[in-house]
């Protein structure tokens, strides 16, 4: 099962330019042709959290399906982060996570499935205490039990260390930062990354660093392309 994943922290769809405009936020995921792409800071944090993106938009403008994450009818996906499946991929089952810490923080694991296999993905936008972190990553790797080598973990981690912070997945996941990724004017931090299960295999990586990238957001959006061993293949 061959896939490209893509995470992109999209701050509510502001960019650089003090902008809100959605539709460039929807040119840039469709120009990193991903399978499978979570997005954090999709929907406003207050009140019913109505999303910045349009499911109708969505739906007309690009080859997605948006992952049934939402507890509501005006959001897109849940604590900020939802994620969008290419439509010939099967949605085979999602769930919320809740994650500990001081400020409200979740996780969202959509697993998709093809002819060719499947995969757990988890999207998710980590606190900005490493303390909490490292409590948020447990909770994660908790809920993916004890088999987690096909799945994926994905998203704005937060974490500006490239040695520390990350412990809780060290065991079981292979961590990989593409590149710098913040700030989009300027990029210095590789603060967005992915987490690998075993079963997972990286076969390239990168940052999307393209003019229109570099201003709708002040994260740049990062993407992967990886190969997900079948079980019965040891």
């Amino acid at each position: 099962m061959r896939l490209r994943i893509a995470s992109y922290n999209i701050q509510k769809a502001v960019g650089i330019d003090f902008r809100r405009d959605p539709m460039r936020i929807m040119d840039v995921v469709n120009a990193l042709e991903a399978d499978v792409v979570a997005l954090q800071e999709v929907d406003k944090r207050l009140g019913a959290r109505p999303s910045v993106l349009c499911r109708d938009t969505i739906g007309a403008e690009t080859d997605y399906v948006v992952a049934p994450l939402a507890d509501n009818d005006v959001s897109l996906g849940w604590h900020g982060n939802a994620i969008l499946v290419r439509r010939d991929l099967e949605i085979a089952y999602v769930e919320r996570v809740d994650l500990p810490g001081l400020e409200p923080r979740g996780a969202v694991r959509v697993d998709v499935r093809s002819g060719a296999g499947a995969v757990s993905v988890v999207g998710t936008h980590l606190g900005l205490v490493r303390y909490h972190r490292r409590l948020q990553l447990q909770r994660i790797r908790e809920h993916l039990g004890d088999m987690p080598g096909r799945a994926v973990v994905m998203g704005d981690f937060n974490e500006w260390s490239m040695e520390r912070g990350l412990e809780p997945l060290e065991r079981d996941f292979r961590i990989v930062s593409p590149g710098f990724s913040f700030h989009a004017a300027r990029p210095i931090a590789g603060l967005d990354r992915f987490a690998l299960g075993r079963d997972v295999s990286l076969h390239g990586a990168g940052v999307e660093e393209g003019p229109l990238a570099s201003r709708a957001s002040d994260h740049l959006p990062i993407w992967g392309d990886v190969e997900v061993r079948s079980p019965d293949v040891v």
